[in-house]
């Protein structure tokens, strides 16, 4: 059973074959290639399939996201969402924990470094 202090310690790293895109207000909008044969067949018989999928992250979404690094631990994401955010970012760890786990499980973006 992991411990805060284990938690907090957690680094993650960004998932190599995830592209996105980061705008000038520093949104980042992540583009899934939507390249499953069926969908290439739709494309060749006429239908208009966009090639990505496009999900655009939230101000702190994209502010977590961009902090990713292989390096930040949890806490210094925390720390520095914190400073950068303040009060509006309440309450910081369980919404910070909540959508590593998200992008993680449900989304592959990420994946856990081991210690």
């Amino acid at each position: 059973m992991e411990t805060n202090e284990d938690v907090l310690n957690i680094v993650y790293n960004k998932n190599d074959s995830i592209i996105y895109e980061t705008d000038e207000n520093g949104i980042v909008t992540i583009l899934e290639i939507q390249n499953h044969k069926i969908q290439r067949f739709f494309r060749k018989i006429g239908f208009k399939i966009p090639e990505y999928r496009k999900t655009e992250l939230d101000e702190y979404s994209s502010y977590v996201f961009l902090l990713i690094d292989g390096v930040n631990s949890i806490e210094k994401i925390g720390e520095l969402l914190e400073n950068h955010f303040g009060e509006k970012i309440q309450p910081l760890y369980e919404r910070l924990l909540l959508f590593l786990n998200h992008i993680d499980t449900n989304c592959g973006y990420i994946y856990k470094l081991e210690n």
